[in-house]
Order: C-alpha cells, then sequence, then structure tokens
C-alpha cells in the first residue's frame, strides 16, 4: 500500500508536551506511529522530570520560549545533536496568567497580555527564524489556533486577539519564507478540547459542554482528530496548502440555530 502521508524518517521537532492530554503528545504519537523521529522540546527542567516516563529513550531538549535567547540556543544544540534537516516544526504553545480570575477585557493588565503574546505568538516567529538555516527546503510549519477568531467568549478573555496575533504571524512566515523556499506555514483551528490547558480557563466545563450541543454530531472533538489534522499538515500530501487555517470543530461554527439550542434559550425562566 502506498505510504500517503511519507513521514517515515522525517525529523519533527514537537513543542508543547506537558501531559498525556496536551495536543502536542498527540501529535507527537502519531507521527512516531507514522514512522516519523520526533524530537521533544518542553518548557523547564521541572516539565521534562515530569515526562520521564512518558518519553523515556526520546531526545528531549528544554527551552522556556519566554525567555529571549531560548530559542537560538535550542535550535544550536538540536543541530549539534545531528536532528537536521527539520522537515517540521509543531508550535502548541500557550499560556495566559488566569491566577486572579476572570476579569472584563478592558481590565486586562499590560504585562499579562505581553507575556502571553510573547509565550503564545511572537514565539512562532522566533522558532522559525532560528530554525530556518535548519529546515529541509520543503519543511512544514504547523501551530494550533482556534476554530473562529470572531466569536468573543467572556471567559478566553485576552487570549482570543492573541490567538489572532498567531494565525496572522503564520500567514506572514508563509509569505516571508515563500520569497525563498518552499517552507509552509499552516494553522489548526480546534474547537473546544478537553486538555489540561483548558480546565485551566474560568468557567471552561459549561463552554464545552455547550459547545458540544452545536456540533452537528452533539458529540465533541477530540483531541486526536485535531492531531491527526496536524499530521496531514507536516506532511508532503498538504503541499498545496500554505498560509491556510483548517478549521476542525465538528461542525460547531455552522450550527449557531441549532433548534435545541433555541428551545433552551427561549424556554420561559423559572418562576420563583
Amino acid at each position: 500500500m502506498p505510504d500517503f502521508l511519507q513521514l517515515s524518517g522525517k525529523n519533527i521537532l514537537v513543542f508543547g508536551v506537558a501531559n498525556r492530554k496536551s495536543v502536542a503528545w498527540h501529535i507527537a504519537k502519531t507521527l512516531e506511529e507514522q514512522g516519523a523521529r520526533v524530537i521533544y522540546s518542553v518548557r523547564s527542567e521541572a516539565r521534562k522530570k515530569t515526562l520521564e516516563t512518558l518519553l523515556i529513550g526520546k531526545p528531549v531538549f528544554i527551552c522556556d520560549v519566554e525567555h529571549e535567547g531560548a530559542v537560538e540556543k535550542l535550535a544550536t544544540e538540536v543541530a549539534a545533536a545531528g536532528f537536521t534537516p527539520l522537515h517540521g516544526i509543531v508550535h502548541s504553545i500557550a499560556f495566559a496568567n488566569y491566577a486572579e480570575g476572570f476579569k472584563p477585557f478592558q481590565e486586562t493588565k499590560r504585562a499579562d497580555f505581553l507575556q502571553a503574546t510573547a509565550i503564545s505568538a511572537f514565539s512562532l516567529v522566533e522558532i522559525a527564524r532560528a530554525y530556518k538555516p535548519h529546515l529541509a527546503k520543503n519543511a512544514s510549519v504547523v501551530t494550533i489556533g482556534i476554530s473562529s477568531l470572531l466569536v468573543t467568549p467572556d471567559n478566553y478573555g485576552y487570549m482570543g486577539p492573541i490567538k489572532a496575533a498567531l494565525e496572522s504571524a503564520s500567514r506572514f512566515l508563509a509569505k516571508s519564507f515563500g520569497s525563498s523556499s518552499e517552507i509552509r506555514f499552516n494553522v489548526v483551528g480546534a474547537g473546544p478540547l478537553k486538555t489540561s490547558a483548558s480546565a485551566g480557563i474560568p468557567g471552561y466545563l459549561e463552554s464545552y459542554l455547550y459547545a458540544e450541543k452545536l456540533t452537528f454530531r452533539k458529540r465533541n472533538l477530540s483531541t486526536q482528530e485535531v492531531a491527526n489534522t496536524a499530521v496531514f499538515l507536516l506532511s508532503e500530501s498538504s503541499s498545496g496548502i500554505n498560509g491556510s487555517t483548517l478549521t476542525v470543530d465538528a461542525g460547531l461554527g455552522a450550527n449557531y440555530f441549532d433548534q435545541e439550542i433555541i428551545r433552551l434559550a427561549m424556554r420561559p425562566p423559572a418562576q420563583p
């Protein structure tokens, strides 16, 4: 049977594995099942320690993208270890400081916004720049975004604009790299997922259950479904896709006028 994805023997660097629920872990596991060699980058020595069992025998490097110069250092280390050229990079990194709970958007602190932007969006630009000399001529870079940049969920707050910046940065990188190579940049626009990161968003469970009612199939997205799309974008079979966002949301974004949701929304309020 022909190898549709042609990932066997390819070097793929994956940023963002935190645990077994991570989108990055599902992507990495699927890549390995397809014969790719996955190189892992984790945030800290402590995170590496917690992942010892999960990543035993696998190449693991440490890079905290919040620190200036960390990405360049990692690029040097990965190249020195013989893991180049890289045929793909997975950027599955996001952070927002919700330690003080939910606040109205206008009360977003400058420091929180800039920190989240540096980690969640600008890190893609830094990674692209640092790894340009180490990428195969037709490499693919995939980042994880959200399914819609037009919705304004209260409990997502300032991460909405930051995810918009991430998606825009991916398009601009696609154009910038396209002038001298066939390296591609794309976004997987994922609907709500059940991950450890999402669990830290105030009120996320209610949003997750609501989103499930809006999918065409009345069943929420699995993390593996998002991973499968990312793996496809990393493969040469997606060579015609560049500067794009592939939305993976099980129909959520096209089902606002679902009869069940309308019925529940228009139900008369309970009498006291």
